[in-house]
């Protein structure tokens, strides 16, 4: 089955800074065109459309990067640094929901 080219999106002009979207149409046609292919094809929630995860876990600080880089082994600090060049810059804190989404 011959795959046709997908009409070009123009290009924003030089001056501005965002980059011209395809509409709904030009979006609503590739979706159409994957269902052809037996793509599977599911919607992504937007940002916008996911409610904000409620933080259910204490606000206590943060702990100093150097303490957490501390605890680990220096056997598991040579070999990210070996096999990846690990660097260790920050301390965030991940939603909890993240961590169990990840597990299923």
């Amino acid at each position: 089955m011959p795959v046709k080219p997908s009409t070009p999106v123009e290009a924003a002009p030089p001056g501005e800074s965002d980059p011209a979207w395809p509409d709904e149409s030009a979006e609503a046609q590739f979706l159409a065109g994957a269902r052809e292919r037996g793509e599977a094809v599911s919607a992504t929630p937007t940002p916008a459309a996911e409610p904000k995860a409620a933080e259910t876990e204490l606000a206590c600080p943060m702990p100093e990067l150097d303490d957490l880089v501390a605890r680990l082994p220096p056997a598991v600090r040579e070999t990210l640094d070996e096999l990846f060049r690990a660097r260790f810059v920050r301390v965030t804190r991940l939603p909890r929901k993240t961590l169990t989404a990840a597990k299923g």
